[in-house]
């Protein structure tokens, strides 16, 4: 084997204008593949972390009638959904897919709630439990967290986000400023910020509105004061954290489902029953393979029309290897004469055919790799290097060198060796 190889080498350097351009079909349909993928892959990731976020692996399980969430700004409460329990929780916590769980409540634009002269309609008021910030991700960066007492003992405390902190107090600290809430004084303790520090790729003007949503940030209080300012019974939504990305689905699904247990379906005088609201998970590890698959399935045809490339560059290589069982027909005949074996001379050719598309794979794999990166630069398109991708290329491009060059190796074998060394 390592004298085919050696003989391989000196047949392709003995020859490499012709060696080169056999092997270019090889290149392109290698380079080709490698850089669609990458493409691929990179806009596959930037689309998962764009919907999942970098590592939060958080899923919202709020309260929907049909497909709307129910926005308590308008809706009174409704009277099939029980309170969320500590049993509930536990039973959430339990599942494998589960590291965390916190309830909560929300008010997305609420009206009358002031910092001083300034209006804070367009932030976002969460009411939480002590789990809240370690389950969805959140640090003090300033100030304290509420204390266990804060959270039984109604101590009208608030606790802001930096989105808020530094767009409504002019960069002065807003530790100790007091927050008009319905007309209640809650006395700012903290600030907190996410742990991942997420950024999404912003592209179009629907992309800000979407990562957007909340320009004047949030302001968090205990839920035993949420009665304080709205209502005691309103029911509280729930934020799992799965244990990682991939059990994100089946976390939000199995806690909506155990939530789902304490809405109760009341029935009316006619027997018939009325439409409940119901937990709902969002979805969007699937979302996110939804649009994978679309952008998959677009540049799949891609990878098709590549891959001729190769099926022509593999039609080369067997044009050329006939043409060198030609050119050294009399070589044939005398290692035949000399005893050499059919498997010996098929073996010669085989490995001269798979070393060629075998450089010519190498080659196209840094082509692509290069590729790629002007891809990513040129067209600001997200690119990921796939290992895989590199090695089934390059195992590849070798199987076509054995397969195409099958045909002229079995030519070569079988030559009559007196008619060979005969041969003008």
């Amino acid at each position: 084997m390592i004298e085919n190889i050696r003989l391989s080498f000196r047949g392709i350097f003995s020859h490499k204008i012709r060696s080169l351009l056999t092997m270019l079909g090889i290149i392109i349909g290698i380079a080709a593949i490698i850089a669609i993928v990458s493409t691929i892959k990179g806009t596959n990731e930037r689309i998962k972390n764009n919907l999942i976020g970098s590592g939060s692996n958080t899923v919202k399980i709020s309260l929907k009638l049909g497909g709307n969430e129910y926005d308590f700004t308008y809706q009174s409460p409704p009277s099939e959904v029980v309170p969320l329990t500590d049993e509930s929780r536990n039973s959430i916590v339990k599942l494998n897919e589960v590291e965390n769980c916190t309830f909560y409540r929300t008010r997305n634009n609420p009206m009358n709630i002031f910092a001083g002269t300034v209006s804070l309609e367009s932030s976002t008021v969460i009411g939480i439990d002590k789990y809240y910030f370690d389950t969805a991700g959140y640090m003090v960066s300033e100030g304290k967290s509420f204390s266990e007492s804060d959270y039984t003992s109604f101590s009208k405390k608030a606790i802001v986000d930096k989105t808020l902190a530094d767009g409504t107090f002019n960069g002065e600290s807003p530790i100790g400023m007091t927050l008009d809430i319905s007309g209640e004084p809650f006395t700012v303790i903290g600030v907190v910020s996410e742990v991942s520090e997420f950024e999404p790729d912003i592209e179009s003007v629907d992309d800000y509105y979407t990562y957007n949503q909340t320009a004047s940030g949030k302001i968090f209080i205990p839920t035993e004061d949420w009665g304080i300012v709205y209502r005691y019974d309103e029911p509280q939504n729930c934020i799992v954290k799965a244990v990682d990305t991939d059990s994100m689905t089946g976390a939000g699904k199995k806690a909506a489902d155990i939530l789902n247990k304490n809405i109760i379906k009341n029935t009316a005088a006619t027997g018939e029953k009325t439409t409940a609201p119901k937990y709902k998970s969002e979805n969007l590890l699937e979302q996110a393979k939804s649009l994978q698959d679309l952008s998959s399935s677009t540049n799949s045809m891609l990878i098709w029309i590549a891959g001729i490339s190769l099926l022509v560059g593999g039609i080369g290589v067997m044009n050329i290897m006939l043409v060198s069982v030609t050119e050294r027909t009399k070589e044939i005949g005398l290692k035949k004469a000399l005893g050499a074996r059919r498997g010996r001379i098929l073996g010669q050719f085989l490995t001269e055919a798979a070393v060629l598309t075998s450089i010519g794979g190498i080659i196209g794999v840094l082509t692509g790799i290069g590729l790629s990166k002007v891809i990513a630069k040129v067209a600001e398109v997200p690119v990921a290097i796939s290992t895989p991708a590199i090695i089934i290329a390059v195992v590849f491009s070798m199987a076509v060198g054995i397969v195409f060059g099958l045909i002229p190796s079995i030519k070569a074998a079988r030559l009559n060796p007196i008619d060979a060394l005969r041969y003008e």
